[in-house]
């Protein structure tokens, strides 16, 4: 599966990826430093009711936000593997720990560690096209 869109609202594009997105639950971004990843991540916990504080993981390279779906207690896991070298200290950091939880995991730099993602990852490609408007591609492999 491959689909493509552009959207110039930041929310709209959130919902219509959670939409695209199903019930898959590990969801990796990839694009240029500054193409928005960590602002659409930010959306889309802001869809899921998120209460915590969302900003990026850059130098904590896992955060976990909280929120409730019908009546039951989730997690999201946003992951960013931007300063991590390889696959291995990304293991030692306990990102397989939360790719195979079976909660959301939204994971920013994913090409540092693409061994550890679970076959069934939906893979979003972010491209700039100006300051208003963001290009997504999205695709299973």
């Amino acid at each position: 599966m491959k689909t493509e869109f552009t959207l110039n609202s930041i929310k709209e594009t959130a919902g219509k990826l959670l939409d695209i997105s199903g019930d898959r639950k590990v969801i990796a971004f990839h694009g240029s430093l500054g193409a928005g990843k960590t602002t659409l991540i930010h959306a889309i916990c802001e869809i899921k009711k998120v209460k915590d504080v969302v900003s990026s993981p850059t130098f904590s390279i896992i955060n976990e936000y909280q929120f409730t779906e019908n009546g039951r207690q989730q997690l999201i896991y946003h992951i960013d593997l931007y300063r991590l070298k390889d696959e291995q200290e990304a293991a030692r950091a306990g990102v397989e720990d939360c790719l195979y939880s079976d909660h959301y995991c939204f994971i920013e730099w994913p090409d540092k560690a693409t061994g550890l993602l679970p076959s069934d990852t939906l893979h979003v490609y972010i491209e700039v096209l100006d300051t208003e408007t963001h290009r997504l591609t999205i695709q299973d492999k």
